[in-house]
């Protein structure tokens, strides 16, 4: 005996009216926008199998030549571990610091992120301020504004990324801020600054400039905590306090420097997997080494500074070692104030 279709018919036409009435009801729901996207699953599940806090600081590095930005997050013991390496889709310029507004080259060396630099409005999807120029790029005169690291994969003088990776990193730099960090580090390199690529650009332009980035890059390296770098005689100086921080002029002497004492990071033995574990993102890289180029000439060397205060250097056995390290001395220019935005960017 054949059964009739109808039943089936009707609780398919049945089904279907219940799935548009459920999609009808989502739709008028109000959208997510971009900068509060929660971080996915599988974001929230790596972190918990590395056993790290969503709202923990955070610590970013770029490598220009490898077009890769790497995400770091300090867990419980006070140091940071990896978290993942992001492809930077492109990058505009060559090797080198940022000079000038309108040269097109994306920033190098030592910057703070603020929860004031987060823009959740950009017309590159979401972005943050990298916050050049800092103390140091004012004090040799560089101008520019609005350098960011963004998505929209399209540079002109930014690190830009995929939307849907510039979203992610968004949102742990946000969460990182709403759970207390007050900045996040965000150290711009030309290359991975190994002692094999210092010798391949021996000869570049920026090879003294690059010299004191290192310092940055091998104090990382060996502690896994981001150095605090002071600006004064308008060069950096890497691992250095001052009860006075607010107040160093960055064009003026170097005031009296403590050099912080800190064990070279050693994992237990439990934890050697999540300390040299590496997750790499797949993604596009627009910059390939046929484009990427770094400036030879003349080696570039900053303007002298300031003289230092005698007498206080006498006082200042360590203020003495980092001026004879780092060769300081000479004019004083004048230093530029803070200030940060974004515009539409």
């Amino acid at each position: 005996m054949n059964k009739s279709p109808r039943p089936r018919i009707m609780i398919a036409w049945a089904l279907a009216a219940a799935t548009a009435m459920v999609l009808a009801g989502c739709s008028s729901a109000p959208e997510i926008p971009p900068a509060e996207q929660p971080l996915s699953k599988n974001a929230l599940m790596l972190l918990g199998k590395k056993g790290m806090d969503a709202r923990a600081p955070i610590f970013v590095r770029i490598f220009k030549e490898e077009s890769e930005l790497e995400v770091w997050k300090q867990r419980d013991d006070g140091r940071f571990y990896h978290f993942k390496t992001y492809p930077i889709c492109t990058w505009s310029g060559d090797l080198g610091p940022k000079q000038r507004q309108g040269d097109k080259q994306a920033p190098e060396g030592f910057y703070k992120v603020a929860n004031n630099q987060l823009n959740p409005n950009s017309k590159f999807h979401v972005s943050f301020n990298l916050g050049y120029p800092n103390a140091y790029d004012k004090s040799h005169g560089r101008t520019g504004d609005f350098l960011m690291v963004h998505g929209k994969c399209t540079s002109a003088g930014c690190y830009a990324m995929t939307d849907a990776l510039i979203e992610e990193i968004y949102g742990l730099a946000r969460e990182a801020l709403r759970g207390g960090q007050q900045k996040f580090d965000v150290h711009a390199f030309p290359f991975r600054m190994t002692a094999e690529n210092m010798e391949r650009y021996k000869k570049a332009k920026w090879v003294r400039f690059w010299k004191v980035l290192k310092q940055g890059y091998d104090h990382f390296e060996t502690h896994r905590i981001p150095p605090e770098v002071a600006v004064c005689e308008r060069r950096y100086v890497v691992n250095v306090s001052t009860s006075n921080a607010s107040r160093i002029d960055a064009a003026g002497p170097c005031p009296a420097f403590s050099r912080p004492q800190i064990a070279p990071f050693v994992p237990k033995p439990s934890e050697q997997v999540v300390a040299s574990e590496r997750i790499s993102v797949p993604g596009p890289k627009m910059r390939t080494a046929e484009t990427i180029r770094a400036p030879e000439g003349e080696p570039w060397e900053a303007p002298s500074a300031v003289a230092a205060n005698t007498s206080s250097r006498d006082r200042d056995p360590i203020g003495s070692l980092i001026g004879k390290h780092y060769g300081l001395g000479g004019a004083k220019p004048k230093s530029g104030g803070w200030g940060f935005g974004f515009a539409s960017q």
